[in-house]
């Protein structure tokens, strides 16, 4: 047993130091990125946030409604090859990618999606812990498979296997363990890094090598979106923040809660109609239920099922993060995203804002 002394820190326990600008406008910052990855040698242009691989969030039609303002999804791994070919022709190959986990029923579906869908660019391997040595060899068995598509594999924490997906063929790694906003991990098993931590160090290892990061996992708000990137992060994935939506499907429940409004004489009841939608982790015995019928006798629950408001379209809240990320970038200086880390000084900090007038969220 070994303890380290060092701080690591998370979105909550830092603030963007504002710096001198000579942006005079939101409207000046240009919040695309072009990316080379080391393995495949791709090239690809887009804004670098990503929907998360979750039911709820990455969806064929979430793919959809985020590629138009040039946004990246990351499909679940439950989707058919015949699913993806029902929507193929509606979807842009450069911003999406199908995902796939590390059994032999699992390679056999990716084979085959790509087979018939030759022009899909992009394969996503997702798991918990990326941390084991199969999880490795897999990822050299489908770089050597496919040696020419982007292959993103995580999820991880350190540098060393940061760097060691990297090595086994990786373009760019996912990292982050625990952080989400339905992941238990932490809870159950002591086990996660902090999410801001994790992103610095990562990041350095990756770009040692030419490759990249995903920061996944953790975002509450989109200031933590922009700090992600000032950190160092090449993309930033979402999952909570994405959730809710139309594009997410799933079915919105209505709720009637009723509150007190005094008349002349008496208070009488008023209701309320709140609309919700179901969103769990991918570890949540409701997940391992749906997907695989129950949780299986040698493992626990790894995530949580909540009910969270109802958010309408998504064009919505994407248009709020993208000019929060404007704005972060004229606060520091920096005319490009690409440039936002090199303008990035973090402060530590114990109370990130004032939350005297926060309304409880329900």
């Amino acid at each position: 047993m070994r303890i380290e002394f060092d701080d690591k820190l998370d979105f909550s326990d830092v603030l963007i130091r504002p710096k001198r600008s000579t942006l005079q406008s939101r409207k000046e910052v240009d919040l695309s990125r072009t990316y080379t990855f080391k393995h495949s040698m791709q090239t690809w242009t887009g804004i670098p946030i990503m929907a998360s691989n979750m039911d709820g969030v990455g969806t064929l039609e979430m793919a959809k409604a985020l590629q138009s303002h040039k946004l990246f999804t990351c499909l679940v791994k439950s989707y058919t090859t015949k699913d993806i070919g029902h929507a193929f022709d509606t979807l842009d190959p450069n911003h999406f990618a199908v995902s796939t986990g590390t059994s032999k029923k699992d390679l056999e579906q990716l084979k085959e999606t790509l087979k018939n869908h030759p022009s899909i660019q992009f394969i996503c391997i997702d798991v918990a812990n990326g941390y084991s040595e199969y999880f490795g060899d897999f990822v050299e068995k489908v770089r050597s498979l496919f040696p020419h598509h982007v292959i993103i594999a995580g999820n991880v924490v350190t540098a060393d296997m940061t760097q060691e997906l990297i090595l086994r063929g990786a373009d760019i790694v996912k990292v982050g363990i625990g952080p989400g906003s339905v992941c238990t991990t932490r809870i159950q098993t002591g086990v996660g890094y902090p999410q801001l931590s994790a992103i610095i160090e990562c990041a350095d290892a990756a770009h040692g090598l030419g490759a990249h990061i995903i920061s996944d996992g953790g975002c509450t708000c989109p200031g933590d979106v922009a700090k992600a990137f000032g950190a160092g992060a090449d993309f930033v994935m979402l999952g909570g923040m994405f959730a809710g939506h139309i594009e997410g499907g799933g079915e919105v429940i209505t709720e009637y809660h009723d509150t007190m409004q005094r008349t002349k004489d008496s208070f009488e009841p008023i209701y309320k109609e709140k609309r919700f939608v179901e969103f769990y982790g991918m570890s949540s015995s409701t997940a391992m239920i749906k997907h695989h019928g129950s949780v299986a006798d040698y493992r626990s629950s790894e995530g949580r099922t909540v009910k969270i408001p109802f958010k309408g379209n998504v064009d919505v809240t994407v248009l709020d993060i993208l000019g929060v990320i404007r704005s972060t970038c004229t606060y520091v200086g920096a005319p490009t995203l690409k440039q936002l880390s090199k303008c990035t000084t973090f402060i530590k900090v114990h109370r990130q804002y004032n939350d005297v007038f926060v309304k409880e969220k329900h």
